[in-house]
């Protein structure tokens, strides 16, 4: 027999196969949304079938509030499907690998077919597989695609997007790094339905926050998101009954605030800004795409001077009043902490760093290296 000719054929029953599935689950999902034969079937089948859509990690943890509150007894909805961004490549190796989000649903034990990974949303393929499944609802969190009208259209009771800032402030791509970019001491997480424009459906809920002076952006959005899946199960009822849209509250609008998506050009840091700018910067930009800035080295002997790129991974503020400096582009170790003089009289402390290629170290450690070299800001 033919090698290839077996492979072939082994190939197109699989394809097969899966196809079946897919179409016996969407078979399933018609029965259990049209049936009503008797009253002890009525009660399981009146589930209302629900989609959502997330893909990086926070999205995961909504996705898990949201299976382990569709399995306890008396559950109003199900998870129909899932809709993430396609596999990518991601860490060093660029190994492709699927969402956070849909990793975590196969952990799960979710069906993979059920698992849908459009480049677009708008794709009809895709438009015509979620049709087929009858949602009534669907739920965003941190998704990565714009929905097109066309997709808006298929659930009954709207899409429901759950927005890591107190509404109307902060639409876009980076609520939660702006938002600490600004030095808030308050924000939140808002459900919102979505509309075409940009973060601006009416409110259904939200819940405020306050925000430390020395959280980052990764751990702050984590527990916007967290919050946000508390939020989301207590609101499920009266979403899924249509009262919540009812009382929703129209956004205003004269107290809109935009939250741009972040370009890695945004990094560096300038010394002539005042610290507390800086300091929030580095809070803000913390993880991706992180915050840079350029030293320069001097051997004391021989005079020769080295630029060296550093992260910096974190700070605090100090005033000057209680740091000495020899000269003013002078970076002295004081008290565990890299003090960077910046403008309008304040200084910088800068805790940890790391030089490219290497792991993040403490102060200490770095200024060590030095071995007695000065430093200077650039």
């Amino acid at each position: 027999k033919n090698p290839i000719a077996v492979e072939y054929r082994k190939k197109k029953k699989k394809e097969r196969m899966h196809s079946s599935s897919l179409m016996l689950r969407r078979f399933c999902c018609f029965i259990a949304t049209h049936s009503s034969s008797s009253s002890s079937l009525n009660f399981s089948t009146k589930k209302k079938q629900l989609v959502f859509l997330g893909s990086p990690q926070v999205s995961a943890s909504v996705l898990d509030a949201l299976f382990n509150a569709s399995s306890v007894s008396d559950s109003l909805f199900e998870v129909a499907a899932i809709v993430t961004q396609p596999p990518s490549g991601r860490d060093r190796g660029r190994k492709v690998m699927p969402s956070p989000v849909a990793q975590h649903a196969l952990d799960r034990g979710f069906p993979a077919d059920l698992i849908f990974t459009p480049e677009r949303a708008g794709e009809e393929t895709f438009l015509s597989n979620l049709r087929a499944l009858q949602p009534e609802l669907c739920i965003t969190a941190a998704y990565g695609n714009i929905l097109p009208s066309k997709f808006l259209k298929i659930p009954p009771l709207g899409t429901v997007n759950i927005h890591p800032s107190l509404l109307p402030l902060y639409r876009g791509a980076s609520p939660v790094q702006r938002a600490l970019q600004d030095g808030v001491k308050e924000t939140g997480v808002s459900l919102a339905l979505t509309v075409r424009a940009l973060d601006a459906g009416p409110v259904l809920a939200c819940e405020r926050m306050e925000v430390d002076d020395q959280i980052k952006a990764p751990e702050l959005l984590a527990m916007l998101f967290s919050q946000g899946s508390k939020l989301l199960i207590r609101e499920l009822p009266s979403i899924l009954d249509g009262s919540a849209k009812m009382r929703a509250q129209a956004q205003d609008e004269s107290k809109a605030t935009l939250a741009p998506k972040i370009s890695p050009e945004e990094s560096w840091l300038s010394f002539d800004q005042e610290a507390i700018i800086l300091h929030n910067k580095v809070r803000a930009f913390a993880g991706w795409p992180g915050t840079r800035a350029r030293v320069v080295v001097i051997d004391n002997k021989s005079g020769q001077r080295n630029i060296l790129e550093l992260k910096i991974i974190t700070t605090s503020v100090c005033s000057s009043d209680n740091i000495q400096v020899n000269e003013v582009d002078d970076v002295n170790f004081t008290k565990g902490a890299l003090v960077f003089p910046c403008g309008g009289s304040t200084s910088l402390q800068v805790l940890e760093v790391q030089l490219p290629g290497k792991k993040v170290i403490n102060a200490a450690a770095f200024w060590n290296g030095l071995r007695g070299q000065k430093l200077k800001k650039l």
